[in-house]
């Protein structure tokens, strides 16, 4: 199909997703809830439905992520700000490619490895055949690393390799702290900053945009973060939330708002989910 009706079945399959009630419906409705209060019931709702809508365009996007040729998926890119990397890359130092789990991840990501060669870190899935089809399709553009594996990531940074990392989903434990996002308590995993230290990396923000008019895609890396990291653990995973902040709200729709990202509590503090 063309890539515009492809768009446009995603976009009748998410107001499908939306009709029918559900939990992820219920998560993002308490997401948009908490991050927009200013919003009236009518423009959440408005906002939730065109969430779904691109939800459903990120399901056809995983299929033209995994199957469908290069030469079919290069057009759709517009990559601005490559020479940033290409100045932390020739520094000798190792990038960490910081992304948003926006609704556009898989496509943004495979998109981005036909560019420029990085590393990509994924979680693998529970079920096992699922796993093997979806490494072997992500390893068709870019090698994949476990996102548990320290070792792996830290060994190909020294290795003057970038790296796409997102810290951005609820995480609780020892390496995680309670900061803002959108003004409410998140728990945030600080490994970005150990990571940038340990690998001597340099960490460039990198923001997809899903573009009007199924017009494709851009893809924009910004300028490498300066004084990062600090030394200040919680300072710098908050910079890194602001930072994230500010992107979503450029296009809140893309945002991934149906992860339970306030999953996890302050000591004190009931669940919202």
């Amino acid at each position: 199909m063309p890539y515009a009706w492809l768009m446009r079945v995603g976009r009748v399959l998410g107001r499908l997703l939306l009709a029918l009630p559900g939990h992820r419906r219920h998560v993002a409705s308490v997401n948009l809830a908490l991050c927009f209060p200013e919003l009236t019931a009518a423009q959440s709702h408005e906002l939730l439905r065109r969430h779904f809508e691109s939800l459903g365009m990120g399901m056809m996007e995983i299929v033209l992520s995994w199957w469908a040729p290069p030469v079919r998926l290069r057009p759709l890119a517009c990559v601005e700000g490559v020479e940033h990397l290409d100045m932390a890359l020739n520094e000798g130092r190792g990038v960490i490619l910081l992304m948003a789990h926006f609704t556009t991840v898989e496509i943004a990501t495979t998109l981005l490895a036909m560019r420029v060669p990085l590393y990509a870190t994924y979680r693998p899935h529970n079920n096992a055949l699922f796993e093997e089809v979806m490494r072997r399709a992500r390893q068709r553009h870019a090698p994949v690393i476990d996102h548990g594996n320290i070792r792996a990531m830290l060994r190909a940074l020294k290795n003057n390799k970038a790296v796409w990392y997102s810290p951005d989903q609820d995480y609780s434990g020892n390496h995680s702290v309670f900061v803002p996002f959108f003004g409410v308590p998140a728990a945030t995993m600080t490994a970005t900053a150990e990571l940038a230290r340990l690998g001597n990396a340099s960490v460039i923000p990198v923001f997809p945009e899903r573009l009007p008019g199924d017009k494709g895609y851009r893809i924009t890396l910004q300028p490498a973060l300066e004084n990062f990291p600090s030394g200040d653990a919680e300072k710098d995973t908050a910079r890194i939330n602001a930072l994230f902040e500010a992107q979503v709200r450029r296009i809140p729709e893309q945002y991934l708002w149906v992860h339970r990202r306030f999953k996890s509590r302050p000591p004190g503090s009931k669940g919202v989910y």
